[in-house]
């Protein structure tokens, strides 16, 4: 049996916006393109972690907040269920916030995650700096 979670190439994108994954994040997450603006930003970095693509995530942490490397839960996989983007606003041309959920199983127990995310814009790229719990 196939685990999609763990597919390089899903036919349907893990962010939840219908389209395929090449057309969606895989455009980003395969470096052919860089996301526009804060929200496709977010949603690749969700794909990210649904992939376990933490080249991608450090890449697209800014280096001001970015770890050495990324601590992921020991032997206690992630099962990435599903992404709602609540909100995102752009406050300012080179500052943006993505409000989500983001629900996955660990262990067999089902978790939701509720952050609003900041963002910063420079050298033509939009960059995650940090979110906060909610």
């Amino acid at each position: 049996m196939i685990d999609r979670n763990k597919a390089h190439t899903p036919s349907q994108c893990p962010c939840g916006t219908g389209l395929t994954y090449t057309a969606c994040c895989g455009r980003y997450l395969e470096q052919a393109e860089i996301p526009d603006h804060a929200e496709a930003l977010m949603r690749s970095r969700y794909t990210a972690y649904t992939l376990d693509r933490d080249d991608y995530l450090l890449a697209t942490w800014h280096h001001s907040t970015r770890p050495a490397v990324l601590n992921h839960i020991s032997g206690t996989p992630h099962k990435w269920l599903g992404l709602t983007v609540k909100r995102h606003e752009q406050p300012a041309p080179d500052r943006a916030i993505v409000e989500f959920f983001a629900r996955s199983k660990v262990g067999g127990r089902a978790h939701r995650l509720h952050e609003i995310s900041r963002f910063v814009h420079e050298n033509g790229r939009w960059f995650y700096i940090d979110g906060d719990m909610i």
